[in-house]
């Protein structure tokens, strides 16, 4: 029983329009599943990937009216994005010049070609050259040409006072493989911090988790710009249903098994409060729409399918390029 890499990452926005445009027009990600939060009808839940929203691609945001977080601890505090070379890693550092995007020049992070940027809110992200990892499916109608789109996520990094406790559920309960550790500068820039690289799997970037320990940084706190959670790839309902009892026999608490449609999810905390999920690749963003439509109309999960006009009425018009 081994999680394969991650399955997506969700996040704030409190500018839901403002959020659309960068992720699909700058970004070039497909809009592949316009929906709610089955937990919070009143806001949206984008879920933005590759051209067919495969397992590993996407990258998602609550529509939640909140002040700016407060950047520290406790926290995932960056998001990568696979692309396929050091060429479009110039491309793109040129169209963030070119789009007024906050970034930084291109740099080596454990032994990888990056480029940190961020998005319009503070979402700290980077772009990492990953040549041997699984492209991402081609969308057609991208802003972005083809041979430069973005692949997938990439390591996700988080950041933790001490390591030990979250080293445990990550190698005891979680069967991650701590590999090596490397320095990086810390955000504050006067010194510099050790950061801690787990594997799930084969490895590589697409299935990494990074854990910097910072115990100089106060306690984060979550608002637009900050990470809800990070969810990891198990592939099939059997190895999932085994891992909801793992947590069990472990006594470890969590959401116990949840129905999202379109994965099935479990949720649970680490030591520092850090939100994990692990989340089916089945049955994937076309068990209710088709592969050519995706993410074009409000979609909801069968069981709230009886409250769509009142959900319709709830929420905001969200304007897209094919409105």
């Amino acid at each position: 029983m081994q999680l394969t890499g991650i399955h997506h990452l969700t996040a704030v926005t409190a500018d839901v329009q403002l959020n659309y445009r960068f992720y699909t027009e700058v970004l070039g990600l497909r809009l592949v599943k316009k929906t709610v939060n089955q937990d919070d009808v009143s806001a949206y839940h984008l879920f933005y990937a590759d051209g067919k929203g495969s397992p590993g691609t996407d990258i998602t945001f609550f529509d939640w009216p909140v002040p700016a977080e407060k950047r520290g601890t406790h926290s995932i505090v960056r998001t990568s994005l696979r692309i396929g070379s050091e060429s479009t890693l110039k491309w793109w550092h040129g169209q963030f010049k070119k789009n007024g995007v906050k970034h930084q020049d291109p740099a080596e992070r454990d032994g990888f070609p990056v480029l940190d940027f961020e998005d319009p809110e503070g979402q700290r992200l980077s772009l990492i050259v990953d040549t041997e990892g699984q492209p991402g499916a081609v969308w057609e109608k991208s802003s972005v040409p083809a041979e430069h789109q973005i692949h997938g996520l990439g390591p996700i990094t988080m950041s933790v006072p001490s390591l030990a406790r979250t080293d445990t559920v990550l190698t005891q309960v979680m069967s991650f493989k701590q590999t090596h550790s490397y320095q990086q500068q810390a955000s504050s820039g006067d010194q510099t911090v050790t950061v801690h690289v787990y594997k799930m799997g084969e490895g590589g970037p697409s299935a990494q988790l990074h854990v910097a320990v910072e115990p100089q940084l106060p306690p984060a706190r979550p608002g637009s710009g900050s990470v809800h959670h990070v969810a990891f790839r198990t592939p099939n309902q059997s190895e999932y249903q085994a891992w909801n009892q793992r947590l069990q026999e472990l006594k470890m608490p969590s959401s116990g098994p949840v129905d999202r449609f379109y994965f099935r999810s479990l949720y649970f905390r680490e030591p520092n409060g850090i939100l994990f999920e692990i989340a089916t690749d089945e049955p994937g963003f076309d068990a209710d729409e088709p592969m050519e439509t995706l993410g074009e109309a409000l979609a909801l999960p069968p069981f709230l399918e009886p409250r769509r006009a009142s959900i319709e009425a709830g929420i905001k018009p969200l304007k897209t390029s094919l409105s």
